[in-house]
């Protein structure tokens, strides 16, 4: 075969792997679609954002980023894209890995003094959580780190329960666990809730199966 062929045989191929991955592409976002629902835009912390650092175009291309994800597992407050926190400050520090929230940004110079651990506008939520001792598992009490709070409901007619972040990165104050005696798995956590988020867990542990908290890294 000519230098020529060679080459043309090598575009042909590099053409047709590039439909096939795009192929693949596409079915495998129609299978999480038809799986878990809609795909939603969703801002997400890529690198962990400072305490009082200002959210400038820079940030947003170093610190924060969009993915779609199911818009069942969004939680409430989320930004749909970093372009939303423009000129905003970090009212904490955001770790990366979770999602981006209105409520954990301010205009600048709005800031005031508040409790170690309490972001603005929030206050101690106690919960019964189940799951406790995998965040002991990983050593002392993680008092003072993020966590995202997960509710299971009660299988509905479907015969499935629901599963689903009702309160993404906020931090745990305190953590007694077993608080309903050893071996029950239920611990009392006391969560630095906004209103919002203590008034939907608060009802969640009256209908919920379960709520469980997961460490944000």
């Amino acid at each position: 075969m000519s230098r020529r062929g060679r080459a043309l045989l090598f575009v042909l191929l590099a053409a047709a792997t590039a439909a096939i991955a795009a192929g693949i592409a596409n079915s495998y976002g129609s299978s999480v679609a038809r799986g878990y629902g809609p795909l939603r835009p969703v801002a997400v912390i890529s690198t962990d954002i400072r305490r009082g650092q200002r959210i400038d175009p820079k940030a947003i291309g170093s610190n924060l980023t969009t993915r779609r994800v199911p818009a069942r597992f969004v939680p409430s407050g989320a930004l749909a894209f970093p372009e939303e926190a423009l000129g905003l400050v970090a009212e904490a520090t955001l770790p990366a890995g979770s999602y981006l929230l209105s409520t954990q940004l301010s205009p600048p110079g709005q800031g005031r003094p508040r409790a170690p651990g309490l972001g603005r506008g929030r206050r101690p939520v106690e919960l019964s959580v189940s799951g406790a001792g995998a965040l002991l598992a990983v050593g002392p009490t993680p008092v003072g780190a993020r966590v995202d709070v997960v509710v299971t409901s009660e299988p509905g007619g479907s015969g499935r329960g629901r599963t689903y972040v009702a309160a993404a990165g906020v931090p745990l104050l305190a953590l007694k666990p077993e608080a309903e005696g050893p071996g029950s798995g239920i611990a009392a956590a006391t969560l630095g809730l906004t209103k919002g988020q203590a008034l939907r867990l608060i009802a969640a542990e009256s209908f919920a199966r379960k709520v469980t908290l997961l460490l944000v890294r």
